[in-house]
C-alpha cells in the first residue's frame, strides 16, 4: 500500500497536512487545498454546526442540558463531551482550518465576545483556573490570534517545583500531571514559539514505541476512542486504521530521522 496516497484520499484537513509535511508539494498547491478546510468536508461541518450565541452545543467546555451547562451530568453519564466551543475550536485548529478566513474570524470574535467559562464566567480567552485548560486556551489564542498573555503569564506562575504543571494544585496536589503539563508546554511552545532544537535522547523510548506500533501495511491504528459526545465520528472506530494516527506518527519520524535539520514550525 501506498500509505501517502492513502492520507491524501482522506479529508481536505489531511490531505493539506500530508501534502505539506509528508510529500513536500509545492507551496501554493499546499494553500489551495488547506484552503478546501473551510468549504468541505470536516472543517466545514463543524463550522456550520456554531450556535447563533456565537457556541458550540452551547457552552465553552461543555453542552448546556436545559439551556444551563451541567457537567455533573455529562462527566457521570456520557463521559466527557467533545461538542462545546474549547473542543470544537481545538478540533478546527487540529485541522488546520484558515485563521484569517472571514468565516473563521467571524466566528472566533463571537467566541471572544460572547463565550464564558462555565467556573466563574470568565471569559474565553482570559482562561479559568485549570491549567490544562488553559495550556490548551493559549494554544487557540495564539492560533486564531487572540491575546491571551494574561494566561501564560498565569501559568509560568503556576508551574510546581517538579517542573510541571497539575489541575488539582488549587486542592492541594504538589504532584504534576502529565496530561495537564503536556497541554501547557504546547501551549507555551505556540506562545514562544522559537523550538528548532534536534530531538533529544530521552524521547527514543518514545520513538521505539512508535515505530513497533507501526503495521506491515505502514499504517497506524485508532487504539482508543474516549467516550463521550461527539458530533460525529472521524474514523472507522479501534482496531481500524487512522489516518489522524498515521499522519501524526509519520510526521514525527520524519522529525526526528531528520537531526541535523531544524524541525519546521506547524499549526497542528
Amino acid at each position: 500500500m501506498n500509505v501517502l496516497n492513502w492520507l491524501l484520499d482522506g479529508d481536505p484537513a489531511i490531505r493539506w497536512q500530508a501534502l505539506r509535511d509528508l510529500a513536500g508539494a509545492p507551496a501554493e498547491i499546499v494553500a489551495a487545498e488547506r484552503a478546501r478546510v473551510v468549504s468541505e468536508g470536516w472543517g466545514a461541518q463543524l463550522l456550520a454546526l456554531q450556535g447563533d450565541d456565537g457556541l458550540w452545543d452551547g457552552g465553552a467546555l461543555f453542552p448546556a442540558r436545559n439551556g444551563v451547562p451541567d457537567v455533573a451530568w455529562h462527566t457521570q453519564n456520557l463521559g466527557q463531551p467533545w461538542t462545546a466551543t474549547e473542543p470544537t475550536l481545538t478540533l478546527l485548529s487540529l485541522f488546520g482550518v484558515d485563521p484569517a478566513h472571514a468565516r473563521v474570524r467571524r466566528a472566533v470574535e463571537q467566541i471572544r465576545d460572547r463565550c464564558r467559562w462555565e467556573h466563574e464566567g470568565q471569559r474565553f480567552f482570559d482562561g479559568e483556573v485549570e491549567p490544562c485548560i488553559n495550556g490548551r486556551t493559549v494554544s487557540l489564542g495564539v492560533y486564531f490570534g487572540q491575546d491571551v498573555s494574561g494566561i501564560v503569564a498565569r501559568l509560568l506562575a503556576e508551574q510546581l517545583e517538579d517542573g510541571g504543571w497539575n489541575c488539582e494544585a488549587e486542592r492541594g496536589t504538589v504532584r504534576s500531571s502529565f496530561d495537564t503539563t503536556i497541554n501547557v508546554l504546547e501551549g507555551l511552545l505556540e506562545y514562544f514559539r522559537s523550538a528548532g532544537d534536534p530531538p533529544d535522547a530521552r524521547i527514543d523510548e518514545a520513538i521505539a514505541l512508535l515505530r513497533a506500533k507501526q503495521q506491515p501495511d505502514g499504517r497506524w491504528l485508532l487504539e482508543m476512542t474516549y467516550r463521550g459526545k461527539v458530533y460525529s465520528p472521524l474514523e472507522g472506530g479501534d482496531g481500524q486504521p487512522s489516518r489522524w494516527n498515521t499522519l501524526r506518527a509519520l510526521r514525527v519520524l520524519a522529525w526526528y530521522d531528520r537531526p541535523t535539520r531544524p524541525p519546521r514550525a506547524i499549526a497542528c
